[in-house]
């Protein structure tokens, strides 16, 4: 699995659908598994952030740059593990964890109000005013029982996302 141009064998697959907790079948692994290999231009076994980019869904991604620091230079069963939160079958703990990724992004364990003003900004770009973001995330925070000075942990985000119906999938074609 080292070297992006070698074929998977039975043994890969099923390590693979192990290590991401068996979000994917055989077949999608496979299917991952030459998008990877397509997006592995150097052929090194793994994927830059500059190979990320090349995918033009990810580039415009308002979250890109966030997610690049989460994804560059992985391999394959690192991709697949990455792509697990997106699948249909993965747990609603799976995709918190996620998304608590995402917003935790010097890694520490902790989300403060400027790491999700942060992820605000990236969403909305201009649209709606420093302010007003500060408003509308204060206003979120209260409702869930929390202020702009609590430091959530991946607990409080699935207390908080526990209730929703949270869509994150994605489609993997499979030939």
């Amino acid at each position: 699995m080292g070297n992006a141009s070698s074929l998977l064998t039975q043994y890969d697959i099923e390590e693979v659908q192990e290590h991401c907790n068996h979000t994917f079948s055989q077949q999608e692994i496979l299917s991952l598994y030459q998008r990877f290999c397509q997006l592995d231009r150097n052929g090194c076994g793994f994927i830059s952030g500059e190979e990320f980019l090349s995918v033009p869904e990810f580039a415009v991604n308002p979250l890109s740059q966030r997610l690049l620091r989460m994804i560059d230079g992985l391999n394959f069963k690192e991709f697949v593990a990455f792509l697990s939160a997106f699948s249909a079958h993965a747990t609603l703990q799976q995709k918190v964890e996620f998304i608590f990724r995402v917003y935790d992004s010097d890694g520490n364990g902790k989300v403060t109000f400027n790491d999700m003003l942060e992820v605000l900004q990236d969403l909305t770009g201009s649209f709606i005013s420093e302010v007003q973001r500060e408003q509308v995330l204060t206003r979120v925070l209260e409702e869930a029982g929390y202020s702009k000075d609590s430091s959530l942990v991946q607990s409080d985000f699935l207390k908080i996302l526990g209730s929703s119906d949270l869509k994150m999938e994605v489609e993997i074609p499979v030939d």
